[in-house]
Formats: C-alpha cells, sequence, structure tokens
C-alpha cells in the first residue's frame, strides 16, 4: 500500500507539474450497471482504415486554396489540436517545461507546418476521451478544435460522426496488472476490476471479454493508473502504447498478454470539411514518403524496437 501511494503521488506530479495536494485526486466515478458495460456488436458496415483520397500535390505552405478549411486556419494564424495531457510518448505533459509533448502531438505540428510553415502555429487543447468526437463537430469557433490527434481508433460508428485520415498508426489492446498478479491476460480477471478511459473503445472492449471483468471507467487514463495505484482497482486495459508509458511510470507494474483487438489510429476531422481531410491525408502520405513518419516513431517509441513500415494508407 505504502510503495502504491507513493508511486501515485509521482504520478501526479508527472501530469500536472505541480505537488499534489489532498483535493487534486481524481473524484471516484460511480461503478457502472452490468447493464452499461455489455458491448454490442461492432459496426463493420464500412472500411474505417480507408480514408478520402489527396485530390493533387500539396499547395505551398502560407498559400492554401481560397475558400477552403485550410485558408480559415491560416487566417486564424494557429491550427487548434484537440489531444490528451496524460499518455505518455503520445501526448503528456512534461513536468519540466509544462507542455503538452509526444508523438500524436507531433503529428499535429507536421499538420501545421504544412499550413503556416511553422510547426510552432500549433494551439494545443487538452481534451476528455469522451468529448473528441463533439469536439471536432463544434469547431474553434463554438470552443473546439480543428482535429484530434489523441490515440483515437477509426471505427465505422465514428465515421458517421467524423471523418478521419489515413491510419497514422497500429496499436492492440492489452491489459496492465501488478507484478505480483498471477494474471497472464485479461481472461483471467472476469469478475474484476478493470478500467478504461470513459468514451474509449477500450472501455466497450472490455465488455466483450469472458469470464466479464468489471469495467470501471475514469475520465482519463491517467486517472485509471492512480485508480490502480491506489488499489481501487485491479488492472488498467487499454492500448499497448499507452500501457508501455504507465508501466514505466510503475515500477510495480507489468503489461501482460496478447493483442486482443486491432486499434488503428487516425486523426478526427470535421465531415464538413472533406477538404481539410485530403489535405491531412497528402501531408501524412509525404511524410510517410520521406522519412518524417519514421523519425517521429524513433524519437518518441524507438525504446519498442526499430521502427515498422508505416501503415499503408486505404482510400474509399
Amino acid at each position: 500500500m505504502i510503495k502504491r501511494a507513493i508511486a501515485a503521488v509521482v504520478l501526479t506530479v508527472a501530469l500536472t507539474g505541480c505537488t499534489p495536494t489532498t483535493t487534486s485526486m481524481p473524484k471516484a466515478v460511480p461503478q457502472p450497471s452490468s447493464s452499461t458495460t455489455k458491448a454490442a456488436p461492432a459496426d463493420t458496415s464500412c472500411n474505417a482504415r480507408a480514408s478520402r483520397k489527396p485530390a493533387g500535390a500539396l499547395p505551398q505552405p502560407g498559400r492554401m486554396p481560397a475558400g477552403s478549411y485550410m485558408a480559415e486556419i491560416q487566417k486564424k494564424g494557429r491550427l487548434v489540436l484537440g489531444t490528451s495531457q496524460d499518455t505518455l510518448l503520445f501526448s503528456a505533459r512534461n513536468p519540466f517545461t509544462g507542455k503538452v509533448e509526444g508523438f500524436d502531438v507531433d503529428m499535429g505540428r507536421q499538420i501545421a507546418e504544412a499550413i503556416f510553415g511553422d510547426p510552432g502555429k500549433l494551439q494545443i487543447k487538452v481534451i476528455a476521451y469522451d468529448k473528441r468526437v463533439s469536439s471536432v463537430q463544434d469547431g474553434p469557433d463554438k470552443g473546439g478544435v480543428d482535429i484530434v490527434a489523441d490515440t483515437m481508433t477509426a471505427n465505422c460508428d465514428r465515421w458517421k460522426q467524423v471523418d478521419f485520415s489515413t491510419i497514422y498508426y497500429e496499436a492492440g489492446q492489452r491489459v496492465l496488472v501488478s507484478k505480483d498478479s498471477t494474471a497472464t491476460r485479461i481472461e483471467d480477471l472476469g469478475g474484476k476490476k478493470v478500467c478504461a478511459a470513459e468514451g474509449s473503445t477500450s472501455y466497450t472492449n472490455i465488455g466483450a471479454v469472458k469470464p466479464k471483468p468489471i469495467a470501471v471507467s475514469r475520465p482519463s487514463f491517467g486517472d485509471c493508473l492512480v485508480a490502480f495505484q491506489q488499489n481501487e482497482v485491479d488492472a488498467v486495459s487499454t492500448d499497448d502504447t499507452i500501457l508501455a508509458g504507465m508501466a514505466a511510470q510503475d515500477p510495480y507494474a507489468k503489461v501482460v498478454g496478447n493483442k486482443f483487438t486491432e486499434e488503428p489510429y487516425g486523426m478526427a476531422i470535421s465531415s464538413q470539411h472533406p477538404e481539410f481531410t485530403q489535405f491531412v491525408n497528402a501531408v501524412l502520405e509525404r511524410n510517410k514518403a520521406d522519412g518524417t513518419w519514421t523519425k517521429t516513431y524513433e524519437k518518441w517509441l524507438g525504446s519498442f524496437g526499430k521502427a515498422p513500415q508505416p501503415p499503408v494508407a486505404q482510400w474509399r
């Protein structure tokens, strides 16, 4: 218990950059009933990996086509990116600089650079997992964002609400347990409390496991890790890359089991701006071809080993 409490304090400092107080801990979230954790059948009516094909060559930075959404962004002087602040390696707040950084953030910076010629013209807005779709739908004028890069799985249900870029990262769901746990896969956690972020596909996927764990939601995966360290839940389950970042923060935790889902990450964009989706895809294709994607992987995820081949684009 003492070791776990110390780890929880360290995590709070890492996420906020501040000395924690007794009021800074996450509030308890009521556990959902079994009826709310039942997983609905996955919508397979589309190819969720397929996106809008680029219309042509990328325009010169600072010279976005008149009437396009990119021109609107250029006029405002910044690209507003929605992401999290507690997903180590992908989008986490650096406790020393206070800046949110990681693989997903760099994906956003590369889009900003293509629009402005300056990757610094990026405004980062921290959003909750269950606000990723609505933030894109609202747009910056209504308090939302231009684009979301936040370990977000592209699936058919979400495609009905927003557009996605082509897939820029391939992940899969696993489970994090304490080092003294005998569980070797999520199926060993039937009847145990397993945490995932509210509004994430990870939370839904827990409900499809048999024997069924007790799915517990928290506002973010950082909150899940704190709940795990305080022995409020038995495990955390989400994408393997996110769990690797958690395990790096907690020496008393380990990641177990094989991937039991496929989680293709795409950047979410309003379906009202198909030309922006095409533009983002053109940037991704260029960066995959010229080595930028590989360098970004090596920068943030090189500890996982040699960079794989970037995901191959599929078109609608």
